[in-house]
This record gives structure tokens, C-alpha cells and sequence, in this order.
């Protein structure tokens, strides 16, 4: 055991816990002043449903000896799992603290879907969907790209913080979750929304991008020079994001907005995520710019189509990801990282295929699972909020709660 590798990742575990919080005010600013409550409920929530599943069978059925598809139950309710290191994983560190680092990631992912759905979701459906969406998405999705015989992990797709896992998953299903779930209802005087609390957005895109650093970094699961190379390519992505967004919003519109920066800035942390320990820090700064240009376009195409993806989830994470998992097996070098492989500018052309698979097979799990969630809750408890709650406020119907007094004032 080293003290200093099980530090790090003590330290990142609670960074990567921060982020969740962070997301809370990143989506909550986005959203109308009556909706905030419920915005932020449905990250924070997550902190709790999902901790207490991942401990009793989501981390056995990820993480524990099993097949390719799915681990198995041995280390249900933590049972061996103690603090001595694993035989498999973060041998340097108790295995404990690996499967609580885990844990955060487990913990922020069904989060993100919330974007998609805010507004108009029925809060006690959407904790059902989360728990099952862990189980039934998230797990799998985690065995085979990180589990120990994953088949992904075994066709040697590569995924270095979750760019697959998390964000293909999460951004994926959040499309799938807003053509289901319909657009949100409009009155004749409001056909938009907007960001009610800009600040609120660029706190949270600051909490996320501090937290990214424990999230991107502390994946090397040790403190040692991929981690470093991690954070330092982290960095780079997110500043080559932001400039590029801000350079698009200048060229087209002539402004540039606090909004656009924040989320060019989380854009590039999600696309670099899949690469930060394979590739140099000027490949990051590429991918950081090429996925701010594509889901800047995706954001502007999907802003004319009738899906009402809230806040922009599938364009984000979903195409960040996508982008940032198939440019690793473009720039992805063994000179960065032994452990990993190299991409088509090192002359290997076998990583860019498993990577293909590895986005095909998430995009495909994900949207299937969450289809059949979704469905089936419509069927059994219902899905959407009342039409009085969409649109007189979801957080005074669903949380009997108000973010701001002037609402209370104003509707008394």
C-alpha cells in the first residue's frame, strides 16, 4: 500500500463528489426561477440513492469477478471489500477507497440525464429512473469497460476517466428521455426559456471544471506522471473549448456570452475525458477545439428540431464524448502511456475501430435501457407533472419549496 496514492485518491473521491453539487447550479441556472428547486433536487438526490445502491449491489455487479458482460455478486453490500488493496485494481491503494472513488462516478452520471427532463418530470418517477437506470445501463456499461474481463476492456477500447461510461451513456440516454417524455408545455407569452441565473451557471461550470481535475486525473489511481499528464491535458481541453466557443459565438453573433463560455469550457472537459491519460497536451487542445465546433453545431441543429433536450445533454456529453472517444483513437500514444495504445497519427489503426465499437455499443445499451425504463414507468406511475406545475412552477407542486422569496411574494 502507498500512503501517497491512497491521499490522491482520497482527495479526488471528494472532488469528484463536489461535482455533483456543481452540476446542481450549472442546470439549475439554466432553467426558469420556478424551477430551480427541483433543478438541483434532482442532482443532489442522486448523492443519496445512488451511494446506497452502488454499496449494496451496483459495485459487486461492476467491479466483482464475473463474465463480460456483467460481474457478479460477491462483493454485494461491500463484503470483501476492506482496506486492504485489490488483487485486480488500485493495488496501491485500500480497495475500499477504490470503490468509493468509483462510487462518485456512479453517483454524477444518472445526474446528468436530469438536463434532458427538467421541467416536467414527476420527481418520484424520475428517482425510480435514476436507480434503474444505474442497474440496468450504468453497471453493465462500467464491467465492460472497466471491469476486470469487460468485454470492451478485452477488445482493448480505451475509456481513461469515463468518457464512454459516463457521458456517451448519460447523453445518449437524455435523448432518448426527451422524445419520450415530450417537450415541455409553453404558455402563449412564453415560447423560450432562458438562463434565469447566469451566475448560478458559471459557479457551477467552475465547480465542475475544479472537481474534473480529481474526475480526469485521479483515474491514473495513482499519484504518479499519468496523473499529471491527465491534469495538465484536462486544463488544456477545457481552455481550448472555452476560446474556440467564444471565437464561434464572436464570428456568428458579435457577442460573446458568460453562458457560452461555461458550457464551451464543460464541453471540452467531457471530450477530453476518454483521452486525458493517452495523449499529449497539444493533442488536448485539439480535441477541446474540435468538439466545441461540433456541439456548437449540434446545439444550433438540435435548437430547430422539436426535441426539447433542455439543456442541451445530448449535444454536450453525448457528441463530446462521442467526439472525444473516437479522437483517442486518433491521438492516443504509448509514449503518453504505455498502458494504453497507440492511435492513427502513431501508425495503429486497430484502436479507432474498438473505440467505434465501444461508442456504438454504449449508445446502443443506453438507449434501449432507458427506453425500457422510461415505458415502463409511463405504464406504472406516470412520468410527466401536471400542466399546472410545468407551467405555473414544478417547484411549488412537486417540493412545496421556492428558490427566490420575491416568488412567494409575487404569487401570494
Amino acid at each position: 500500500m502507498n500512503s501517497g496514492d491512497t491521499t490522491w485518491i482520497l482527495v479526488c473521491s471528494a472532488m469528484v463528489l463536489l461535482m455533483t453539487p456543481g452540476l446542481a447550479f450549472f442546470y439549475s441556472g439554466l432553467v426558469r426561477e420556478r424551477s430551480a428547486i427541483n433543478t438541483i433536487k434532482m442532482s443532489f438526490i442522486a448523492m443519496g440513492v445512488i451511494a446506497i445502491e452502488w454499496a449494496l449491489v451496483g459495485y459487486s455487479l461492476a467491479f466483482s469477478p464475473g463474465g463480460e458482460l456483467l460481474g457478479g455478486l460477491g462483493w454485494a453490500g461491500l463484503l470483501g471489500v476492506g482496506t486492504e488493496p485489490s488483487d485486480t485494481y488500485a493495488t496501491t491503494v485500500p480497495h475500499l477507497a477504490f470503490m468509493a472513488f468509483q462510487m462518485m462516478f456512479a453517483i454524477i452520471t444518472p445526474a446528468l440525464i436530469s438536463g434532458a427532463v427538467v421541467e416536467r418530470m414527476r420527481f418520484p418517477a424520475y428517482v425510480a429512473f435514476i436507480v434503474l437506470w444505474s442497474l440496468v445501463v450504468y453497471v453493465p456499461l462500467a464491467h465492460w469497460v472497466w471491469g476486470d474481463g469487460g468485454w470492451l476492456a478485452e477488445l482493448g477500447a480505451l475509456d481513461f476517466a469515463g468518457g464512454t461510461v459516463v457521458h456517451i451513456s448519460a447523453g445518449v440516454s437524455a435523448l432518448i428521455a426527451a422524445i419520450i417524455l415530450g417537450p415541455r408545455r409553453r404558455t402563449k407569452t412564453h415560447t423560450e426559456t432562458k438562463p434565469h441565473n447566469v451566475p448560478f451557471v458559471v459557479l457551477g461550470a467552475s465547480l465542475l471544471w475544479f472537481g474534473w481535475f480529481g474526475f480526469n486525473a485521479g483515474s491514473a489511481l495513482a499519484a504518479d506522471g499519468i496523473a499529471v499528464t491527465a491534469l495538465v491535458t484536462t486544463m488544456l481541453a477545457a481552455a481550448a473549448a472555452l476560446t474556440t466557443w467564444f471565437g464561434l459565438d464572436m464570428a456568428l453573433t458579435g457577442r460573446a456570452g458568460a453562458t457560452g463560455a461555461a458550457i464551451g469550457a464543460v464541453v471540452g472537459l467531457v471530450a477530453v475525458t476518454p483521452a486525458a491519460g493517452f495523449v499529449t497536451p497539444l493533442a488536448a487542445i485539439a480535441i477541446g477545439a474540435i468538439a466545441a465546433a461540433v456541439s456548437r453545431a449540434a446545439m444550433a441543429w438540435l435548437g430547430r428540431a422539436s426535441i426539447d433536450d433542455s439543456l442541451d445533454v445530448f449535444a454536450c456529453h453525448g457528441l463530446g464524448g462521442m467526439t472525444g472517444a473516437l479522437l483517442t483513437g486518433v491521438f492516443a500514444s504509448t509514449a503518453v502511456n504505455p498502458a494504453g495504445a497507440d492511435g492513427i497519427l502513431y501508425g495503429g489503426y486497430e484502436l479507432i475501430s474498438a473505440q467505434f465499437i465501444g461508442v456504438v455499443a454504449a449508445s446502443v445499451l443506453a438507449a434501449g435501457g432507458t427506453a425500457a425504463i422510461l415505458l415502463v414507468l409511463r405504464a406504472t406511475v406516470g412520468l410527466r407533472t401536471s400542466a399546472i406545475a410545468e407551467l405555473g412552477g414544478i417547484d411549488a407542486v412537486e417540493h412545496a419549496e421556492a428558490a427566490y422569496v420575491m416568488d412567494v411574494k409575487q404569487r401570494s
